[in-house]
């Protein structure tokens, strides 16, 4: 019997113009509204005042943004960059089009958009990733570059490429 480790993918193995769906969606509860907004000590009364919320523009409470974009790049870790990153470089082009609500589910895609061999660490590249955040009615939430640092493809693999 053959052992298969779910991983992410190595550096040669990232293709410009691939499309990866990461499934499944994360349904948005109260419960990570409220727990991501006081752990990171956001007092925004969009996120965790009903009653405020409820008077302003969109007549409910906000999930928190940043609870979007991690989870959005959270949905990608497993198919993308599960043991194979060695680290995150950077974020960029951040923008949320139209708010997640409490209750909405999120689905992820990402596109590699550029990659590159790494000039200064032999044996890693660089990727660079666009991630799109849907909603359940394919309304675009959140969008996200990501750049990231991973390792190339190691000798011992046979056939991974």
């Amino acid at each position: 019997m053959t052992d298969i480790v779910q991983r992410g993918l190595y550096f040669e193995e990232f293709e410009v113009g691939a499309r990866y769906l990461h499934r499944p969606g994360r349904t948005a509860t109260e419960a990570d509204n409220v727990l991501f907004t006081t752990l990171t000590m956001n007092t925004q009364a969009l996120h965790l005042d009903a009653a405020f919320a409820a008077e302003q523009e969109f007549g409910q409470r906000l999930m928190n943004s940043m609870w979007t974009l991690s989870t959005m790049v959270g949905a990608s870790v497993a198919q993308l960059t599960q043991g194979t990153l060695v680290a995150q470089l950077g974020l960029g082009e951040i923008t949320f089009p139209h708010p997640l609500f409490t209750g909405d589910t999120l689905y992820t895609e990402s596109v590699v958009t550029e990659k590159r061999l790494s000039s200064s660490r032999l044996g890693q590249g660089i990727c660079t990733i666009a991630h799109t955040g849907r909603n359940q009615d394919d309304v675009v939430v959140a969008k996200a570059t990501r750049t990231a640092l991973v390792h190339c493809l190691p000798a011992e693999v046979p056939d991974a490429v």
